[in-house]
C-alpha cells in the first residue's frame, strides 16, 4: 500500500510554521548550510544555533576555516559531542578552498567526494542551498512517510526505496516533471516530521495531512513491540575522551599528562585506552617533550 499526500496543504502548512533557523535564511552561503548539515548530525537544533552563529561569523567561507588550525576548529566545536565531526568539516574546509575555488560544489556527485559527506548531507545541501530538486530524507522525513503513505506507526529502518518514496510525493507540474517547489517540499516534510509528526506522542489534531494519512486512518495502530537498547554515556570510553579533550580545550598551551590523568580517575586503564584512541584519530598530538595538545 502506498497512499499519496497532497502536496499543497504540506507547504501551506509550512509558509505559517516554519521555524526561523538562521542556515534557513536568504544571506545564508551553501558553506552555512554545510555546516549547519555537519553540526545537526545527531545533534539538536537547540544545540546547534548558538555554535553555529560564532562558527559561520568566525569563518565565513571554507578559506578562513581552512586556514585555522585543527586544534582552534576543536576548541570552537566545543560540548557538541562526537569531535570528529569538527575534523572531518575541517579537512572538507581545506578541499573546498583548493580544489573548488572556495564554493562549496551545487551537485550531489561532486558533494559526495567531499571528506565527511555522505549520502544524505550531499543531498541536503544541493536541495536547500542550491534549490536541486533532490530527494532528501532523513528520520522525519522516513516516518512521515512511513506514517502518512504505507499505515505504519514508524518506519523500519533505512531502505533503498526511500527516495523513490520521497520522489513519489514530491509536487509535480502538469506534464508530471518536478515542480519548482519541490525542494521546499522537502524542507516541508521533514519540519512536519520534526514538530508534528514526531517519533512519540505526535499532534495529529495539528497535522494538514491527517485526514489523508493511511496510518490515521487505520486508527493508528501501534508498531510492533521492540526492544530498544539504550546508549549509556556515563562511564563509556566516549565519556572520558570527552573528558581529556575538554582538558585540552581550556588549555591554549600544551599540558602534561598529569593535568589528563587528573581528569578521569575511575579507571586508569579506560583512561589510558581513551587517550590512545584520540591520538589515533588525530584529535589529541604530543610533542617533541612529550607534552599534550589539540590535533591539528
Amino acid at each position: 500500500m502506498f497512499a499519496s499526500m497532497p502536496p499543497h496543504a504540506v507547504l501551506s502548512w509550512f509558509d505559517r510554521h516554519e521555524r526561523d533557523l538562521p542556515w534557513r535564511r536568504p544571506e545564508a552561503s551553501a558553506w552555512h548550510v554545510l555546516v549547519s548539515e555537519f553540526m545537526l548530525q545527531q545533534t539538536p537544533v537547540a544545540r546547534v544555533l548558538t555554535p553555529w552563529t560564532e562558527w559561520v561569523r568566525r569563518w565565513p567561507t571554507p578559506a578562513d576555516m581552512a586556514a585555522a588550525s585543527g586544534a582552534d576548529v576543536l576548541r570552537a566545536w566545543g560540548k557538541l559531542g562526537y569531535p570528529r565531526r569538527a575534523q572531518r568539516l575541517h579537512t572538507c574546509a581545506k578541499t573546498i578552498a583548493a580544489q573548488h575555488d572556495n564554493v562549496v560544489p551545487d551537485n550531489v556527485e561532486t558533494l559526495l567526494a567531499l571528506p565527511g559527506v555522505g549520502e544524505y548531507t550531499a543531498r541536503a545541501v544541493a536541495c536547500f542551498a542550491y534549490g536541486r530538486a533532490v530527494p532528501v530524507v532523513d528520520t522525519n522525513v522516513r516516518r512521515v512517510i512511513a506514517r502518512a503513505c504505507h499505515g505504519l506507526a514508524d518506519a523500519p529502518g533505512p531502505r533503498r526505496s526511500d527516495l523513490d518514496d520521497a520522489l513519489a510525493i514530491a509536487p509535480r507540474t502538469p506534464d508530471g516533471g518536478l515542480a519548482p517547489s519541490a525542494p521546499r517540499f522537502s524542507a516541508a516534510v521533514m519540519e512536519l516530521g520534526a514538530l508534528v509528526c514526531t517519533a512519540r506522542n505526535p499532534r495529529c489534531d495539528h497535522c494538514p495531512i491527517a485526514g489523508d494519512c493511511a496510518w490515521n486512518a487505520a486508527g493508528r495502530p501501534a508498531a510492533p513491540a521492540v526492544v530498544k537498547r539504550t546508549q549509556r554515556y556515563e562511564g563509556t570510553d566516549r565519556q572520558a575522551r570527552g573528558r581529556l579533550l575538554d582538558v585540552l580545550r581550556e588549555h591554549p598551551d600544551p599540558v602534561d599528562r598529569s593535568r589528563l590523568d587528573a581528569a578521569w580517575t575511575r579507571d586508569p586503564g579506560q583512561r589510558s585506552r581513551a587517550l590512545d584512541s584520540l591520538l589515533v584519530d588525530g584529535l589529541v598530538e604530543i610533542t617533541d617533550d612529550g607534552l599534550f595538545r589539540l590535533g591539528g
